[in-house]
């Protein structure tokens, strides 16, 4: 992609409106642009990080045995009566009336949709287990949006719903779900730590949040420092095992990790005060296992092999995917701009002209544009006739974790110069060597689609 064409509206200015870093940078950047409040339109270079998270949840997701379909934005008021939450939700529900004056919601989550999916087509245990899920937009009416995307009104959210037979397979599935969130995480380059939480309106005696600390967090969270050495890597798991599912979420939750709501000032003191961290949290996913609770009010029953019909045991698990972006700004970024892990970054290196009209620099740096497209990475290419302490400003601000500087002077002696922008380090290596390295540190981060 070339800048020139590209449509990337950088601000100068810091908006007023913006509180924290990643509202700040997301409107510099050119990422979102304020619709109404708490409701943001996706520019082009935010909406290509937003798909890139989306792709990686799907991929997660799937590798766990999930099965992906999407439900509507607009749900019936009928199916939120059946199962008692109607009235009781609160004024974070959009309600509306259609044209036939029928009672009509803009969905705020999607257990009803769910179970009245289930219920009309799944009737034998043999069909068991089941976890579907979406990703889809979602709309809580919050009281005073603030922080951009990060407690936006509209929202992009991953949810999944387990239907299984007994309780047992259904804290599999919970288990299930630790494991592959901690995964999608950290391929995300951050460090998600499931801490014990409150349920909320969703209900249920079983639930984990994913906070990633964070000075900006909206929750104070309590926890044993020994959590934060805890990395779940490359390693293997097979998802259908109860005892590796079981394992891991023993790993991950054994030591103190709690949100202000669920802390017991009497446990946390039995941590080694050496170990004891009080910090602020950015929440950025939450399991649930919730048993009957909607499968008995809505009728979401199997047969069982001695012919009884019982309800199913459930839960949801969801990932809110637009607030990633805002959680993986606040852990990843320093005082010139963004600085996205590799797993997520929008284009994979910035290539920039010092001196856009010379031929021989104008050459190279089409021959690099060529060579990362031909290997399959995404180059963004500065081909303005801007000054270079213009072009380097933007590269820092929307964050690429890799830069190549190209330029006459470099060039007569057959170097480009490489850059990481997480350690300011440069190098200089021929162009053929640029690439390759590059090349090499995406092998491992490497996002494809569904």
């Amino acid at each position: 992609m070339r800048l020139s064409r590209y449509f990337l509206p950088v601000l100068k200015e810091t908006p007023s409106e913006a509180q924290i870093v990643s509202h700040r940078y997301m409107l510099r950047a050119g990422m979102i642009k304020q619709s109404s409040a708490g409701i943001y339109s996706w520019l082009p270079l935010g909406f290509k990080v937003l798909r890139k998270l989306e792709n990686i949840v799907h991929e997660e997701q799937v590798r766990a045995g999930h099965v992906p379909m999407l439900m509507p934005t607009l749900q019936s008021a009928d199916l939120w009566r059946e199962s008692g939450r109607y009235d009781g939700y609160g004024a974070e529900m959009l309600r509306m009336k259609d044209r036939h004056e029928r009672d009509m919601l803009f969905s705020p989550t999607a257990e009803e949709m769910f179970t009245d999916v289930f219920r009309s087509h799944v009737k034998s245990y043999k069909d068991l287990p089941l976890t579907l899920y979406q990703i889809q937009w979602k709309f809580r009416d919050e009281v005073r949006p603030r922080f951009g995307v990060m407690r936006g009104r509209e929202f992009f959210m991953k949810d999944g719903y387990n239907f299984d037979l007994t309780k047992e397979d259904a804290l599999h599935a919970y288990n299930r779900h630790l494991v592959s969130y901690l995964r999608t995480y950290e391929r995300m380059g951050l460090q998600a730590i499931p801490m014990r939480a409150d349920s909320g309106p969703i209900g249920g005696d079983y639930t984990h949040e994913f906070l990633v600390l964070a000075e900006t967090g909206e929750s104070e969270v309590f926890y044993d420092s020994e959590i934060t050495d805890l990395k779940f890597g490359d390693r293997a798991i097979d998802y259908d095992s109860v005892e590796e599912c079981q394992a891991v979420l023993e790993e991950f939750t054994s030591r103190y990790a709690r949100t202000d709501e669920t802390h017991d000032e009497a446990a946390f003191t039995d941590v080694p005060e050496e170990r004891r961290r009080t910090a602020r949290g950015i929440e950025v996913g939450q399991i649930f296992y919730f048993g009957t609770q909607y499968s008995e009010a809505m009728g979401a029953t199997v047969q069982t092999p001695d012919g009884a019909n019982v309800p199913v045991h459930m839960g949801s698990h969801g990932i809110g995917v637009s607030r990633l972006l805002g959680a993986i700004i606040e852990a990843s970024h320093d005082d010139k701009g963004i600085i996205w892990p590799e797993g997520v970054t929008p284009f994979h290196v910035g290539i920039v002209n010092l001196k856009q009209g010379d031929e021989e620099a104008d050459a190279a740096c089409e021959a690099l544009e060529k060579s990362f497209e031909a290997l399959g990475l995404e180059p963004l290419y500065d081909d303005r006739k801007e000054r270079a302490g213009g072009k380097f400003a933007t590269m820092d601000l929307i964050g690429l974790p890799w830069r190549i500087t190209v330029g006459p002077r470099g060039l007569k002696n057959g170097v480009v110069e490489l850059t990481s922008r997480r350690t300011g380090e440069s190098e200089e290596l021929s162009p053929e060597e640029a690439v390759k390295k590059v090349a090499e540190i995406y092998a491992n981060h490497r996002v494809s689609g569904l």
